[in-house]
Order: structure tokens, then C-alpha cells, then sequence
């Protein structure tokens, strides 16, 4: 019975990583499922926004009352799982704190844990009331109603309580080495370094040593097993971007947002078009007429790239994309958020098609043209890039809109009546205006 405590940690913890790894693999699956895009160029400058943008925050602060904040809860986060190495040694071999030889490092480290789980619990309390007191005007939007609204909350409630069961195992172990309890009083000579949980500590004096580590074994359970149940809520949640901003940024456009790609086929029958040495009746190479021709632009999540596919994974709905954008601002259906959930949730629905079809896809009669993403919200879309730049994480909705228009355009013959008339013009008149090229400089002749 000695070891039941160290095996029963053993199983939790190969089933927490056990599951999460599972569901990695899954959603590395479904961002493989999008088409393949080259994004390996200019290394040093993908590893520097990296640096800048997923760990510096840089593009965080912009607004500064939510970005400080932020940057104080992600910092928070990250140092104070660092003590999840100590834990995990700990339940493993039943050992209570065993990086204390380390003395007053160790006092410093504690110390510098405790004051950010402080930090986190006041930065999560200011996001919650931002989010259901304040009544801001990007969580209130179409998309964030449901899950999407619980799904922040949840996130806000599980870090509050891994920061106060924190705060509560300290408390708890600090009075235990006061009090000289066996264990813990040999530990370590850490009684300075709590300058948190020492204001808890006096809630626990007149309890007995049996309840004082009912209490920080209790703590100590909850806080471990909190931490793989997060982990593996992250997969569901919005919280991903934990994750897949380190990625997502490193991978992101280099070129000027203003470029558009051109499309391969297009160019080399414009260059065709203008090759004065081209033999119009020539024949297609031999095999050429059987191939299945590309597909232009995407009506399908699998048509776009794996890079489009992992943006969406790694939305934040944070909304600061929606708050910039002119379309969504003058009342217009667009929202570059809703944009990302949509395609996020189309690939998600095709990955569980996959999983209850034994690997293959089974039609479901639904794409993400229409079903998910109507032609309305693509047409509002101005192409400022108002969106690509506010985004925290370097997500670009405005190519997943501008493939989808493509679609629409080159497949479907589907634009707006306006905009057909001026791509009639282009291609007949070299203009957008109805008039015959002769006949374009008259207006100057006009009185």
C-alpha cells in the first residue's frame, strides 16, 4: 500500500499524456488534410517573428489595458507550470518537494511562483468582468453566443481554481513545517518564501497535523490532475492557440499584405496569351488531356492549405480582428472571426467523418461554401487587411475569404452583378468602364 499513491499517479499521468497525445495527432491530421503550401523560405525571419510575436507578445500591447494583462496571465501560466516538473518527480518516486536542496534558489523560485499566481488571479478576475460585466462589443457578436461564450468562461474558472488549490497546497505545507509535521519540516527550510500563501497560512493554525495534510495532499491532487484535464481540454477549446501561436506565427505570410498570389494556371495562359511565338492551334502534350484540371479557389476546408487550416486552429476569438474590420463596423454581416470558427469547425466536422468511417471520408452533402460561410459575408469583405493586421497571432483570414471569391468567380460565375459588368469591361475594353478604348480619353474634349 506504501506505493499505491506512486502508482495511481503513474496511471493518471501516462493517461492524461496518453489522450493528448492522441488528440495531437488527430488535429495534426486534420491540418494535414487542407492542401499542400511551401512556407520553409527565409528562415531567420520566420524564427524572429516567432520570438517576437508568440513569445515576446509584441503585438499584444497594442491595446494596453488587455495586452498587459494578458501578458502578465501568459506569463503567469508558463513560469508557474515550470513547478509541474517538481510535482511530476514527486508522485512519481514519493518524494515531497525535490528540487529544495537548491535552497535559496529554490526560496527565490516559490517565491517568484506564488506572487504570479497572485498576478493570473487578478488578470483572470479583470477578464471576466470584461467579458460579462462590461459588455464589450467583440464578445458580443452572432459567434460568440453558445459554446464559444462558456468555453472562455471555463478557461477563466480553471485557471482560477489551479491558482488558489496553488496557493492552498503552499499555505497548507507551510503550516505543516511550522507546526514541524514529519516530511514536511525535513523538506526544506522554505518558511520565507511564501509571500503569498502566508497570508492563508493563519486560516489552517488551529487545525491538526492530520487535517493540515488532508488538505495539502488534497490540494496537491486536484492541482496535478486539474492540469492534465486542462491539457487535454485544450484540444476543445479556443485555449489551442497556447500551443499553435508558436507555430502559426512562425509559419505566417512574409510577403507585403497588400500581394496577392496569382494563380499558377492563369499566369501561364496570360504568358501563353502574350507569347508572340505561340502556335494557338498547337496540341496539348501527350497524357495532358486526361488530366483532371485544378480546382480554382476553395468552396471546401480541404481546399484550402494546411497553413489557412492551421490559422483556424489557432484562432483566439479574441475579436480584434472583427473590432478593425469596416464591413463588420458599418453593419455588414462579416466578421473575420466567425470566418475562422467556421472553417475551423468545417475541418473539425470532416475530421470526426473520418474518425466514424474507419480513415475515409464519407460525403456528408455539406462544404463550407454555404453551409458554413455564406456568399454574403465573403462579398462584404473590402480586402483592407484591417483584419490580418490587428490579429495577435498573425492569422490571415482575408486568403481563406479571397479563395472562396476565387471560387465563386472562376467556377461558378458567381459575382455580384457590379462586379461582373466591370470584369466584362476589363476583358473586352482593357477597362472597367463600358467604353470602347478609342473612346476612353473623350472626356477630356468635354466642356
Amino acid at each position: 500500500m506504501q506505493y499505491l499513491p506512486n502508482i495511481l499517479f503513474v496511471i493518471a499521468l501516462a493517461a492524461g499524456v496518453g489522450f493528448f497525445v492522441l488528440n495531437i495527432k488527430k488535429l495534426i491530421r486534420n491540418i494535414k488534410l487542407g492542401r499542400d503550401e511551401d512556407r520553409n523560405d527565409n528562415k531567420p525571419q520566420r524564427w524572429k517573428n516567432m520570438a517576437k510575436i508568440a513569445l515576446g507578445q509584441y503585438k499584444m500591447v497594442r491595446r494596453p489595458v488587455s495586452g498587459i494583462v494578458h501578458v502578465l496571465v501568459y506569463l503567469g501560466f508558463v513560469i508557474i507550470n515550470l513547478e509541474v516538473l517538481e510535482i511530476i518527480i514527486d508522485g512519481i518516486f514519493g518524494t515531497h518537494r525535490i528540487f529544495s536542496f537548491l535552497g535559496g534558489f529554490y526560496d527565490f523560485l516559490i517565491a517568484v511562483f506564488e506572487i504570479f499566481a497572485l498576478l493570473v488571479l487578478v488578470g483572470v478576475i479583470i477578464f471576466w468582468i470584461r467579458r460579462n460585466i462590461l459588455h464589450i462589443k467583440r464578445f458580443l457578436n452572432r459567434e460568440m453566443k453558445g459554446w464559444p461564450k462558456l468555453d472562455a468562461n471555463l478557461i477563466l474558472y480553471f485557471e482560477v481554481v489551479l491558482m488558489v488549490l496553488f496557493l492552498t497546497m503552499n499555505a497548507a505545507d507551510l503550516t505543516l513545517q511550522t507546526k514541524g509535521a514529519a516530511h514536511y519540516a525535513s523538506a526544506s527550510g522554505i518558511i520565507g518564501s511564501f509571500p503569498v500563501s502566508q497570508f492563508i497560512a493563519p486560516l489552517f493554525e488551529n487545525l491538526s497535523i492530520s487535517t493540515l495534510i488532508l488538505i495539502e495532499r488534497t490540494s496537491w491532487w486536484i492541482h496535478i490532475l486539474g492540469i492534465l484535464v486542462f491539457l487535454n481540454y485544450l484540444y476543445y477549446s479556443k485555449h489551442l492557440h497556447i500551443l499553435l501561436a508558436f507555430p502559426n506565427t512562425y509559419f505566417a505570410r512574409l510577403k507585403p499584405q497588400g500581394q496577392f498570389d496569382n494563380l499558377e494556371a492563369v499566369t501561364n495562359e496570360v504568358k501563353l496569351m502574350m507569347d508572340p511565338d505561340a502556335d494557338p492551334y498547337a496540341m496539348p502534350e501527350e497524357g495532358a488531356e486526361d488530366e483532371v484540371p485544378a480546382k480554382f479557389g476553395a468552396s471546401e476546408a480541404t481546399d484550402l492549405s494546411w497553413v489557412q487550416l492551421l490559422n483556424a486552429y489557432t484562432c483566439t476569438e479574441c475579436g480584434r480582428c472583427t473590432s478593425e474590420c469596416p464591413a463588420n463596423q458599418t453593419g455588414k454581416k462579416l466578421s473575420p472571426r466567425r470566418i475562422m470558427m467556421a472553417t475551423r469547425d468545417r475541418i473539425e466536422d470532416i475530421g470526426k467523418n473520418i474518425d466514424a468511417n474507419k480513415g475515409s471520408f464519407k460525403e456528408d452533402g455539406k462544404q463550407l461554401l454555404d453551409d458554413y460561410i455564406s456568399r454574403e459575408e465573403l462579398w462584404a469583405c473590402t480586402t483592407c487587411n484591417a483584419c490580418v493586421e490587428a490579429c495577435p497571432v498573425g492569422i490571415n483570414p482575408l486568403s481563406i475569404i479571397m479563395d472562396m471569391r476565387q471560387y465563386l468567380v472562376m467556377e461558378q460565375s458567381a459575382a455580384p452583378t457590379d462586379l461582373n459588368n466591370a470584369m466584362t469591361n476589363i476583358e473586352n475594353n482593357a477597362a472597367p468602364w463600358p467604353f470602347n478604348q478609342m473612346d476612353r480619353a473623350n472626356w477630356i474634349n468635354e466642356n
